[in-house]
Parts: structure tokens; sequence; C-alpha cells
């Protein structure tokens, strides 16, 4: 009686990704750096809507000022 050979394979079982998990990858990778820049942005915004609101309140002051010389001096 002759042995039977026995043969064992491994196999792996990896699922590779789909295009579509590929692009969803690529798409969390680009908008990672696009939140960041529009959130940058958006604080560049808000300090220049600041600065334009502390200018517009030291401009309201001086006219004023000015209006209120005025009016002493007539």
């Amino acid at each position: 009686m002759q042995a039977a050979a026995t043969h064992t394979s491994h196999v792996r079982a990896t699922a590779l990704p789909s295009v579509t998990d590929a692009l969803r990858a690529v798409e969390a990778l680009l908008l990672a750096g696009g939140q960041r820049t529009a959130r940058r942005n958006a604080w560049t915004s808000v300090l220049e809507d600041r600065r334009r609101a502390k200018d517009r309140v030291e401009a309201q002051h001086v006219m004023e000022a000015v209006a209120g010389q005025a009016s002493r001096a007539t």
C-alpha cells in the first residue's frame, strides 16, 4: 500500500481594497488638508473682521470728537 501524499497549501484571504475604498482613502487624505486650510482661512477672516470693527469704532470716536469740537467752536 502506497502512502498518499498530503499536500497542504496555505491560503491567505486578504481582501484587496475596492476602487471605492481606495478613492475614499485618497479623498480623506485630501480633505484633511483642505479642512485645515479652510479653518485657517476662516480664522484669518475672523481676525480681519475684528480688526475692521476696531477701526470702525476708532473712526466713529474721531468723528464724534471732531463733531464735538465743531459745535463748541460755533
